[in-house]
């Protein structure tokens, strides 16, 4: 063996996409050094089919052969021309970047109350003055004591939570001066618990009923065989 015929990683080319290895880049750089425009477009297919093979797993996913052909101009570094029955990639749209999207956060400093919480203030305050808004008024409360309780789960106080919802509504709701109670702690922690046993519950029953229902499917099916 000559040892000047052997070659050595730190001499060859980077592979662009690793996940398909140097034997596909040397094909794609074989077909770059074709001239012949009808044998290039032949060989290009031949190497798509190659690709495909080498991700069977992904062969059901939408548009697999429109990201084949798009690799293979990457691979290429854009420099292929073939025939292709998709738009070709450009480098320049490869290299475009998204743009920002706005994180729908309004109110920083109190996260654990949710975005909902603000479009139920935003409703509250449009409603007209009467016993449904003070009702309104107080289940919002209520229910921003409760997140309130999932995230810190001591206790709180009700000057606290009527503070916060002065804050969120700009000053529209003020409960400050309200002697009126919200739900206990305890309360809401219990309702909290029991609503969490309770989804937990139906699961355990849905996958126990999936189950029997499959069970009673391969009985159905070895009784109907054993008969024939």
């Amino acid at each position: 063996m000559n040892p000047q015929a052997l070659e050595y990683n730190t001499e060859r080319e980077p592979l662009i996409i690793p996940e398909y290895g140097r034997i596909v880049q040397k094909m794609i750089n074989h077909a770059l050094s074709i001239e012949d425009d009808e044998q290039r477009n032949k060989i290009a297919k031949a190497i798509i089919g190659v690709m495909g093979n080498m991700q069977p797993h992904l062969r059901d996913v939408p548009d697999f052969q429109h990201k084949l052909w798009d690799q293979l101009f990457i691979i290429s570094k854009f420099q292929l021309k073939v025939e292709t029955p998709y738009p070709i990639l450009s480098e320049e749209e490869l290299k475009a970047r998204p743009e920002k999207l706005n994180y729908p956060q309004n109110f920083p400093k109190y996260r654990f109350y949710g975005n909902n919480i603000t479009k139920m203030i935003a409703v509250a305050i449009k409603w007209k003055e009467g016993e449904l808004k003070k009702a309104l008024i107080y289940s919002i409360a209520n229910h921003m004591k409760k997140s309130f309780l999932s995230w810190n789960k001591d206790t709180v106080e009700d000057a606290v939570i009527y503070k916060h919802l002065f804050e969120l509504s700009k000053g529209e709701i003020d409960l400050r001066q309200s002697n009126n109670r919200l739900k206990q702690s305890s309360s809401l922690l219990k309702s909290r618990r029991r609503d969490s046993y309770a989804s937990n519950s139906n699961n355990k029953h849905s996958r126990s009923h999936n189950y029997s229902s499959d069970k009673r499917k391969k009985q159905k099916f070895s009784y109907n065989k054993n008969q024939k």
